[in-house]
């Protein structure tokens, strides 16, 4: 299946139209049709499927199963670890952020949310460590 009908299926499921999908990835509203002919940045498809919460690679036609795997999740970390990275992902101080007086784009807000995760797991295990080190 081609990666304009894969966007158009998984939208569809999300109960979006192609529209509604474009807008919530920061994209131009009718830009998804481009894709029927041209093939679009990798910034742009990763965009897209971090709104419908898929892999590039399940869009790309690599995969057949949809799912994220994160391979920057701790193996250490609890289901109250993970709770705790998304909540601290999506304070409202982080979302308002904006450089040289503009707003991040789509693509800088991924980049800082990685960059913010890797401190998140860094730190938390840092605390633990040092929670067990007190314990014993």
């Amino acid at each position: 299946m081609a990666l304009f009908d894969r966007v158009k299926e998984t939208s569809k499921k999300r109960g979006w139209s192609l529209q509604e999908t474009a807008t919530h990835a920061g994209l131009g509203l009718n830009s998804l049709y481009a894709w029927k002919k041209k093939t679009p940045s990798a910034d742009r498809i990763q965009a897209v499927a971090d709104v419908l919460n898929v892999s590039v690679d399940y869009l790309l036609g690599n995969t057949d199963d949809p799912q994220v795997h994160s391979s920057s999740t701790p193996s250490w970390a609890t289901d109250d670890d993970k709770a705790d990275l998304k909540k601290f992902l999506e304070d409202d101080a982080a979302s308002s952020l904006n450089f040289g007086g503009r707003e991040l784009t789509p693509g800088e807000r991924r980049q800082l949310n990685v960059a913010l995760t890797q401190i998140f797991w860094e730190e938390l295990e840092g605390e633990k460590a040092q929670k067990r080190g007190d314990a014993e």
